[in-house]
């Protein structure tokens, strides 16, 4: 069993992860979102109001729940964040590939209405860093995380 860090952007420290269903659909629908690149975790956690946390989760795989991963984007993975975004559930334990950030989203929104082709979509969705997300979607699959720590993070560009 191999064991990563992983980390979850927030304005609180999140010692006892939850799903919560918020209101509105994600990537990979209601679950609870980490990312294997700190420096992302610290990204969403300087959108929150408030404070800026970025929490600590050792994970370890466990080969029984049922996985999606997505390694890159490709049409299965845009069909997929489509049908999530769109409430249409599904029945992973944990889901894992590229996020569908808010510029992204809004190719994705145009592609569907026509505004873009499916060509254009995947010429503008390239990214220029890096994008990771692990979502889990049951108590089984936060069974596999334990956490570790929470740490205050600041933007250099706003003072504190």
């Amino acid at each position: 069993m191999s064991k990563t860090i992983i980390y979850h952007g927030s304005n609180v420290a999140v010692p006892n992860p939850q799903i919560l269903i918020n209101g509105y659909y994600k990537d990979f629908g209601y679950g609870f979102y980490c990312t294997n690149l700190e420096k992302q975790a610290k990204r969403w956690a300087l959108t929150k109001k408030g404070a800026s946390i970025v929490n600590n989760y050792s994970y370890i795989e466990n080969k029984n729940l049922k996985a999606l991963c997505f390694d890159e984007m490709t049409e299965e993975w845009l069909e997929f964040v489509v049908a999530c975004r769109r409430g249409k559930e599904h029945d992973y334990d944990i889901v894992e590939g590229p996020m569908a950030d808010d510029t992204v989203w809004n190719y994705v929104n145009d592609f569907l209405t026509g505004r873009i082709s499916r060509k254009q979509f995947w010429i503008l969705a390239e990214f220029k860093h890096p994008t990771h997300q692990i979502s889990f979607h049951t108590l089984s699959a936060l069974d596999c995380l334990t956490y570790k720590k929470s740490e205050v993070v600041y933007d250099r560009k706003r003072k504190k």
